[in-house]
């Protein structure tokens, strides 16, 4: 991990508009229709939030990393999206040292930086000369961070990190929300798939029986070998020996919610 400068410890101040910001981002969970969705409306809240405290345009990205699944990048605009993937590229930034130090990490000033000098190079090509990565607390199975992104130098004083620190925390307790939800859809969804698939695996059972006077273990063995000499999946061939005693390859079973 590179010796970028660490921010210190800030009490988390009454955030502006916090009432407003937890209502707006609880609406935006019930609103989305998946995870990315969400991401993108946090970034947004956190571009308009953070613009206001620091009185200049500020871009804003967040990367979000699950257990099993790869990184999710978000952002206010394409601009920052791209900002933002400029780091993971590098593999070195703010935004990648808060992930793994757990508390927010500053870039003041592209210009005289000396902790991430590629990446300090980078952003000052694009006209951005000072950044910031504040993680959030998603639990032991999800991280993210939201990164910060000025076109001035030292636009990030104690009070728009503290700001920002404020926002990550309110905006995390969201995204723990969202991530809940989308878990337990994925579960249901993930139920319905196996037990339509289950269905049609024991109904072509039965038309084996039917038409070979066997026992259910039997005709699960027929079928199963069947699957292997086709080298198809044990679904496929059941799907098929429906279709073919129906005269159609609608057998798709539904599963009201």
């Amino acid at each position: 991990m590179t010796g970028g400068r660490s921010v210190p410890t800030i009490r988390l101040m009454e955030p502006t508009g916090s009432a407003e910001h937890i209502r707006s981002l609880h609406e935006l969970v019930v609103g989305s229709s998946d995870i990315h969705g969400i991401l993108n409306g946090v970034t947004g809240f956190a571009c308009d939030a953070m613009s206001k405290v620091a009185g200049e345009n500020i871009d804003c990205a967040l990367t979000l990393r699950r257990r099993k699944r790869t990184s999710t990048v978000a952002g206010s605009s394409e601009r920052a999206v791209y900002l933002d993937k400029i780091e993971q590229e590098l593999r070195q930034g703010p935004c990648l040292e808060a992930l793994d130090a757990g508390r927010p990490m500053l870039l003041a000033d592209v210009a005289t930086d000396t902790n991430w000098p590629i990446y300090s190079k980078a952003l000052a090509a694009e006209g951005v000369h000072s950044a910031l990565g504040v993680p959030m607390d998603l639990g032991e199975t999800s991280q993210a961070v939201i990164n910060f992104f000025a076109p001035t130098a030292g636009t990030f004083t104690d009070a728009v990190i503290a700001e920002a620190a404020a926002f990550a925390d309110v905006a995390g307790s969201t995204l723990r929300l969202a991530i809940r939800v989308e878990t337990v859809e994925q579960l249901n969804a993930d139920l319905k798939t196996a037990m339509s698939s289950r269905t049609v695996i024991d109904l072509a059972c039965g038309v084996i029986m039917a038409q070979n006077r066997c026992s259910q273990d039997e005709a699960f063995s027929v079928l199963t070998k069947a699957s292997s000499h086709r080298n198809q999946k044990l679904h496929a061939v059941a799907s098929e020996i429906i279709a073919n005693l129906s005269g159609t390859s609608d057998n798709q079973l539904r599963f009201e919610d």
